[in-house]
């Protein structure tokens, strides 16, 4: 009895100590960058008594970027933890399931094309990342299925990057007929930058994001249940298709708004939920809030460092990321073989 207990204890306090390093890290990143602040300038902003340049800074430029990567770092975690527990297969997430891509596409049509005419909104542009993700899904879903047979997980991913590919030829296709600016645009997009960074859209996806990451804690017993396989979660009273399809959708639409303001951030919905599986196991009450945070930590580091290291270019956040996450997820693959 007492060793459940130490387990839980030691989780509980594994979230705890994220958590601390998550604010730590939020306060560090609005500390530093081109234009230094100092601790003491910071908290000035914060109750009301800094100057117009101070809160300038802190809550034009630098607040609404940590909002943001907090968001997508959540949801791209989130939802590639869905994945890999609804197919079983380590490998799982939006990136090789080839959603992110089937997203980008439809946002990068939308950005080119109707932006240019000056149709653009803040409430649009993620509904209609959401539209691509899921008719991705259903395209790879109708591409794996095979009658009177369990789809498989492999030939499900293997789908997805086949998938993918193909939406990244299109994208690639449309990006070369841009004008200079839409091409900077999509490639730093492509690459995984956090360009959203304004209140209009913010406010859009903080609701996005929150409801249906408590929607899928919700379900975490679900997940658990499913995560010991479809005979064993039927036994137990668990309608799988439902549940199946319903967290599915859910993985899509956290990956999807986080694609359409922030970017494809393939490695963090693959690497978040692996070291979180290592910190506190597979229980998804304690997973999915640590593979939230440990997502979160991830774009806020990697963004923090672009923002206070001269690397002679502007570099995206997402690059920094794969620099930062490829040993690890080479180490996975040498661990797996």
């Amino acid at each position: 009895m007492n060793q459940p207990r130490n387990a839980a204890a030691r989780s509980i306090g594994i979230i705890v100590l994220l958590v601390v390093l998550t604010i730590l890290v939020a306060i560090l990143s609005m500390n530093v960058g081109k234009m230094n602040l100092s601790p003491m300038e910071v908290f000035k902003v914060i109750i009301g008594e800094g100057t117009r340049k101070q809160n300038l800074i802190v809550f034009d430029f630098r607040l609404p970027r940590i909002v943001l990567g907090i968001l997508v770092g959540i949801g791209m975690a989130i939802s590639g933890c869905i994945m890999q527990s609804l197919l079983k297969n380590d490998m799982a997430s939006p990136g090789t399931l080839g959603i992110s891509s089937g997203s980008g596409l439809f946002v990068l049509l939308y950005v080119t094309v109707f932006a240019s005419e000056g149709l653009f909104s803040p409430i649009v542009l993620p509904g209609l990342a959401l539209a691509g993700g899921i008719v991705a899904a259903i395209l790879i879903f109708l591409f794996a299925y095979r009658r009177g047979k369990e789809i498989s997980p492999t030939g499900l991913i293997l789908t997805g990057v086949a998938m993918g590919s193909g939406y990244s030829a299109l994208s690639l296709m449309i990006t070369l007929k841009l004008d200079e600016k839409q091409y900077d645009f999509a490639l730093r997009w492509q690459a995984g930058s956090l360009w959203g960074d304004d209140w209009s859209y913010i406010m859009v996806l903080l609701p996005w994001v929150l409801i249906i990451s408590f929607y899928v804690f919700y379900k975490s017993h679900t997940l658990n249940a499913l995560n010991l396989g479809n005979q064993t979660a039927s036994g137990l009273g668990v309608a799988i298709k439902k549940e199946f399809i319903g967290l599915t959708i859910a993985a899509v639409a956290l990956a999807s708004g986080s694609v359409a303001l922030g970017g494809n951030f393939f490695f963090v919905g693959m690497v978040s939920p692996h070291l979180a599986r290592k910190l506190v196991g597979p229980n998804h009450k304690l997973l999915l809030p640590t593979t939230a945070l440990v997502g979160t930590l991830v774009i806020l580091i990697a963004d923090t460092l672009t923002r206070t290291i001269s690397f002679g270019a502007d570099i995206p956040t997402g690059i920094i990321i794969t620099i930062l996450v490829t040993p690890y997820f080479l180490y996975l693959l040498s661990k797996a073989s």
